[in-house]
């Protein structure tokens, strides 16, 4: 598989969690990872800071750039992108990891709360994918990735949450037009969604405390599955939403992913929109709805 060293990472939202996990893995084979996320202070609620993110960059094996950066904003974002080519000259990988999530009926969506998760999640992704572009043009194998989902118009995706569901879609459409826009460039353009619930502030905090905590698994198979998607040719592997254990074991030969749980002791959670055709590699149980409930 070919090696990231010396190669230059544009990771929005990489303070801690998923963001950080992908810096990681790249950053073990030497590679240059931009911190572009909000969070320069401690945060009692919130684990890691860009500070902290880029020590345990560095004491992975890579070069880190802590940027405090709002992708909402437009000049924050060139601001960040600037620094990172003139630090290390270029970007060859840009990742939108970013995210903002409220699970709330219509009616207790206040507009505020719209307004944020789609600044965040549709914009941010849109911005950060340009402002990276003309610098991905001149690189040797770029890709952008995305974390979303797989494109499922189904009802019950989006009943409950809407506005979170229409924010977070949003980023897979730009997964969908880029990647044919892009594809004369040679840009590969994709998005990665995980088939389980991951080990996150997010889901400590809003959605279902320790229990889920521990019926998650742990950022890194996300992570490994990043990495892989990077390995590949941009030029022939652009336009797909994957799923990160299918990936894994179909492109990665991965076998078994019990590693990669937080609690083996417990059934693992399904997470929100992977499409009900899409179905686990051998060996991999997922948990019903009922037994979330218990």
């Amino acid at each position: 598989m070919a090696s990231l060293k010396g190669k230059t990472l544009f990771i929005t939202g990489a303070s801690r969690g998923i963001g950080l996990a992908i810096a990681k893995r790249a950053a073990r084979d030497g590679a240059n990872i931009a911190i572009a996320a909000k969070t320069a202070e401690p945060n009692p609620k919130l684990e890691g800071t860009i500070h902290s993110a880029a020590k345990e960059i560095e004491d992975a094996g890579g070069a880190a750039l802590a940027l405090e950066c709002d992708i909402r904003n437009e000049d924050e974002v060139q601001d960040a992108v600037a620094k990172t080519v003139e630090r290390f000259g270029g970007i060859d990988i840009c990742v939108n990891n970013a995210s903002a999530l409220s699970l709330t009926s219509i009616e207790k969506t206040e507009l505020k709360r719209f307004d944020l998760m789609f600044a965040v999640n549709t914009r941010g992704t849109f911005l950060t994918s340009k402002t990276c572009l003309p610098h991905l043009k001149r690189a040797e194998n770029p890709h952008i990735l995305t974390l979303s989902p797989p494109l499922d118009m189904h009802s019950k995706w989006f009943a409950g949450h809407v506005a979170y569901s229409i924010a977070k879609y949003g980023m897979s459409l730009c997964v969908l037009g880029l990647s044919d826009e892009l594809k004369k460039d040679g840009i590969a353009v994709n998005a990665l969604w995980p088939r389980t619930t991951i080990a996150t502030a997010a889901v400590q905090n809003i959605l279902g405390g320790d229990k889920l905590m521990r019926m998650s698994r742990t950022p890194d198979i996300v992570a490994d599955a990043a990495y892989l998607v990077f390995a590949q040719r941009a030029k022939t592997f652009s336009g797909h939403f994957l799923i990160d254990d299918t990936f894994l074991a179909e492109v990665g030969g991965v076998r078994d992913f019990e590693g990669y749980r937080v609690d083996k002791s417990m059934p693992l959670a399904p997470d929100f929109f992977v499409p009900a055709e899409s179905k686990p590699p051998p060996g991999v149980q997922i948990a019903r709805l009922s037994e979330l409930a218990q």
